[in-house]
């Protein structure tokens, strides 16, 4: 017998609504509504929280609620000091990694699931689910949608708004929709942070 919680992480269609994977859903959103719940004082058992609920989280993590995760979190690898502004959605179906000091601006929407193009397996219910990676140290601007089997290289800003179709590679500022290269970090950005400001090294710790 085939068991559709199997299917989660291969890649093949399957039915989500199947009642294994709903009872172990149902238990884990339960939990993320708690941390959902918890007071801007209340620090330390928000990352007390987060250890339990992902898959794997480094240390020095801070995720600003709300959060919506489909399974609260439980295939999402996040390394050391990732920062997520509110409304970071990530539809963990199946596994996400994000690399160490990577940030999310506020309603980042993450999907590894998808659906059928032939409209009679969606009737039928029918899913897929592929994993998305991000490297170490990007920024993720406000509004970003990353689709599912997505990888995005180390060191990458991602503009507001855009919608991430295909990977993007280490080093690139990349905008759009769909989102394309726009350009590689380079010298001007040791100089300058945004337009004609320039960096004050001196008053930097």
């Amino acid at each position: 017998m085939i068991r559709m919680k199997d299917r989660l992480h291969t890649g093949e269609l399957y039915l989500p609504g199947d009642e294994e994977i709903m009872e172990d859903q149902t238990r884990r959103l339960d939990r993320l509504y708690e941390f959902n719940m918890t007071r801007p004082t209340e620090g330390a058992k928000r990352s007390a929280m987060l250890k339990e609920m992902f898959a794997e989280i480094g240390e020095g993590c801070y995720i600003e609620p709300p959060l919506h995760a489909n399974f609260g979190g439980a295939h999402v690898h996040f390394g050391r000091n990732v920062y997520a502004n509110f409304n970071l959605t990530m539809v963990d179906d199946t596994h996400i990694y994000v690399g160490d000091f990577t940030m999310f601006g506020p309603n980042v929407t993450l999907a590894t699931g998808g659906h059928p193009i032939l409209p009679e397996l969606r009737r039928q219910g029918y899913q897929y689910n592929m994993p998305i990676r991000i490297g170490k140290n990007c920024w993720l601007g406000a509004g970003v949608i990353v689709m599912p089997g997505i990888t995005i290289g180390d060191n990458t800003v991602i503009g507001a708004g855009s919608v991430v179709t295909k990977d993007i590679p280490s080093n690139v500022v990349a905008v759009g929709n769909p989102c394309r290269v726009l350009r590689e970090i380079n010298e001007h950005d040791k100089e300058y942070y945004f337009k004609d400001r320039k960096i004050d090294y001196s008053s930097l710790k």
